[in-house]
């Protein structure tokens, strides 16, 4: 098959990760695949040149971007329509509600190209104005009647989408993320590489925030959970890892902390390659409003971190409560479950092991391969059929 991907661009994030574990593989099953990109965001990290180093057939889309921008959009919109109409694929996949509008609108004349779109997550309500809300429902009611196939990375991000009648039931197939899991599986013991960049000695407990620092991943919650347990757990420290426009909020409230423990709270900005940190972590804490499935509780799993989230979206999908983890909906019930951790440090390692075990199974890159490489054929036998 040829198969154009379309994503508003390849940061530190999930959808970049997901395409840079899958892809090489459908290259190498004989498939031509062609990713558009647009351009991250100052801080994001831009996965560009590691994906072209990989041999993946990249192209940078101009004017595509993260948010709305009547000439940035119109500009991309035009070059999506030139450059499908020259790749002739076979399937368009798009990603993401950015790039799906505007490579959706771009094939639009294109009656016979069948068109996969994916949800990472939503932000269809409780984001927005209630108003703005209602026109991004419509508008993505709008594009899904004009696609074959609606993807979610979790069923709690399928529901949702049914019951916001944005598509339907049967139209509607889970495909959780998949990465290479072999940068995470090779993470055993403490290795020393974070302790050194945040000078933590040996007996520091560490504690990972990894992701972009966006409003809606909620940052802020993990220094509050630090502050409710910070006087209980001396050793306790929490790394930031990643950067976004949520940067200069965090340091503020990390300098507004009492005496002594902003140096127990360590922002890294974004890192390329994450897989040598997980190491000297003991836990990884999610403190988000919204999610689909987090790419970054996949790789605490195959490095065999327990985690702490909050129970949105698909989170629960991966972390089996207080079996891999806790969830928990408040500052104090996040702080309950990190403090679980800490007080049983044994437990804690069996239930990382226990998270490793489940993403071996669930969130292989070639299991990500194999379900995308049978959608598309799915795909196009339907399309077939109705012909």
């Amino acid at each position: 098959m040829r198969i154009a991907r379309v994503l508003t661009r390849l940061n530190l994030g999930g959808p970049a990760r997901q395409v840079l574990a899958s892809d090489p593989l459908l290259a190498r099953r004989g498939h031509e695949v062609r990713i558009f990109v647009g351009s991250p965001e100052p801080g994001e990290g831009d996965l560009f040149v590691v994906a072209q180093a990989r041999g993946l057939d990249v192209v940078r889309v101009p004017g595509l971007a993260r948010g709305w921008s009547l000439v940035g959009d119109l500009r991309a919109r035009a070059f999506l329509r030139d450059a499908l109409a020259e790749f002739r694929p076979d399937v368009l996949h798009t990603h993401a509600s950015k790039a799906g509008a505007l490579a959706r609108w771009a094939s639009g004349k294109n009656k016979s190209l069948p068109r996969v779109h994916t949800f990472h997550g939503h932000v269809l309500e409780g984001y927005f104005h209630p108003t703005v809300s209602k026109g991004l429902v419509a508008l993505e009611r709008k594009l899904a009647r004009e696609t074959d196939r609606i993807v979610a990375v979790s069923h709690a991000t399928a529901d949702d989408l049914v019951r916001l009648e944005v598509t339907r039931e049967e139209q509607v197939v889970v495909i959780p993320p998949g990465i290479d899991l072999e940068p995470f599986l090779a993470q055993s013991g403490g290795n020393g590489v974070l302790r050194a960049q945040v000078k933590a000695g040996s007996e520091a407990v560490l504690v990972g925030v990894l992701g972009r620092l966006a409003e809606v991943k909620r940052p802020e919650w993990a220094i509050d959970v630090f502050e409710v347990l910070a006087e209980r757990y001396p050793q306790l420290q929490v790394v930031f890892i990643g950067d976004g426009d949520q940067r200069g909020m965090l340091e503020r409230r990390i300098r507004s902390l009492p005496a002594g423990l902003g140096e127990r709270v360590h922002m890294l900005g974004a890192v390329e390659d994450v897989a040598p940190l997980y190491a000297d972590l003991s836990a990884v804490l999610l403190t988000s409003r919204n999610e689909g499935l987090p790419v970054a509780l996949i790789e605490a799993a195959a490095a065999a971190k327990p985690a702490v989230a909050t129970r949105v979206g698909g989170v629960a999908e991966i972390i089996a409560e207080e079996r891999t983890g806790y969830l928990g909906t408040s500052v104090d019930e996040l702080a309950y479950g990190l403090a679980q951790l800490l007080d049983a440090p044994a437990q804690a390692i069996a239930m990382g092991q226990r998270a490793r075990m489940r993403a071996q199974s669930r969130h292989s890159a070639e299991a990500l391969a194999t379900r995308l490489e049978q959608l598309y054929q799915a795909v196009l036998a339907a399309r077939s059929q109705a012909t």
